[in-house]
């Protein structure tokens, strides 16, 4: 899977840029707020039809404009082209891949997989619940569309759930209890799906991590995983388990008119020579983990899906030691396509690694040089 070109028109800074890239790693150099990350956000459009930075369509507008369009072409197993608009007339997004509108996320999730490292990564290790688990949702999203359409039933289940409980707890009424014991079905079906391949995940994705981290670590620390679910000592029937604890929660949901019970109260720990990382890791130790993760995330998605993933690499070195920065960028050898942005002050010829990476370098939203 090689991104070959990206046209940007009206996004974000760029007015109309048009990059070419190399197979192997992209630098893209430049100061802050000069429009570097953007390429990275454009390339995550076209991968997962999201940005990782906007919280809405219209911050990704260039100022004074109505619309922006995303188009990229891919060499994969056939050359793609997709291209992404947005109106704000309209107020509506579409995606077209080779001509043909994609009416669901599921249709692109995993065809182009991706892996984006950034300073962002910092909730995963350091903050709530739900940033870890969206960070073990995506990635198993990207090779499972089983799961990813699973995911958001269970999403919609919560949501119809709630509304019943509310509705219950003003008005408490037979054929709302009964409706509710309708959906209390569907999320203990689908909730333990959901639970089934998480577990199954994290005994896969373990000794990735593992070997991510002892390749930047050299073996002085060993990390691991533990998925905390609806148990601490889960039965074999999760089903079963399941139902048990929403049986035993079931004043409190209707007191309290919402879901206690399910997925979408797991957690996960990780642990440094068997210490929560969380409560006790230095800031040091949090980025290598960090860094880890989505190597470890990296490889293993080619693995599953046999193609590499594209690497997104934002703004990572200015916040690492030197010690670390210098194994990372030895590993950047191993990868597949990677787009890397860095500030003007970053030192390049100590991260280039062959003469077929490429260097772009962005100004106010344009290529100022690219080789």
């Amino acid at each position: 899977m090689f991104l070959r070109s990206l046209s940007l028109l009206n996004f974000r800074l760029h007015k109309n840029t048009v990059l070419n890239f190399s197979e192997g790693l992209n630098y893209i150099v430049g100061g802050n707020g000069q429009g570097k990350t953007t390429v990275l956000e454009a390339i995550h459009y076209i991968s997962t039809t999201k940005s990782f930075v906007a919280n809405s369509e219209t911050e990704t507008l260039n100022f004074g404009e109505t619309f922006y369009e995303i188009k990229a072409n891919v060499l994969d197993l056939i050359d793609d082209n997709m291209v992404i608009r947005y109106d704000v007339n309209e107020n509506k997004k579409q995606y077209a891949l080779n001509g043909k509108l994609v009416t669901s996320p599921s249709e692109i999730i995993g065809r182009y997989p991706v892996v984006l490292l950034s300073p962002r990564d910092s909730k995963i290790t350091e903050e709530s619940p739900q940033d870890r688990r969206k960070f073990v949702d995506s990635i198993i999203s990207q090779f499972s569309i089983s799961y990813f359409q699973k995911f958001l039933e269970y999403k919609r289940i919560l949501r119809q759930r709630a509304s019943l409980l509310f509705q219950i707890r003003e008005s408490y009424r037979q054929e709302l209890i009964d409706e509710l014991k309708v959906w209390t079905e569907k999320l203990i079906i689908t909730g333990s799906k959901l639970i089934k391949s998480r577990i199954q995940f994290i005994s896969e994705f373990r000794p990735y991590v593992e070997s991510a981290y002892a390749f930047i670590m050299e073996g002085i620390e060993n990390p691991d995983i533990l998925y905390q679910t609806i148990s601490e000592e889960i039965d074999s029937d999760i089903e079963s388990h399941f139902r048990r604890l929403i049986e035993e929660e079931s004043d409190n949901e209707l007191r309290r008119a919402t879901n206690l019970i399910g997925p979408h109260r797991d957690d996960y720990k990780f642990l440094l020579n068997g210490i929560d990382l969380k409560t006790f890791g230095s800031q040091g130790q949090h980025k290598t983990f960090q860094v880890a993760l989505r190597f470890a995330e990296y490889f293993y998605l080619r693995d599953k899906l046999n193609k590499n993933p594209f690497f997104l690499l934002d703004d990572v070195f200015g916040d690492l030691d030197r010690a670390r920065g210098k194994k990372i960028s030895e590993h950047l050898g191993d990868l597949g396509q990677a787009f890397i942005t860095l500030t003007d002050f970053t030192d390049i010829s100590e991260l280039k690694n062959s003469e077929k990476d490429s260097v772009v370098k962005v100004k106010n939203g344009k290529i100022v040089n690219a080789n």
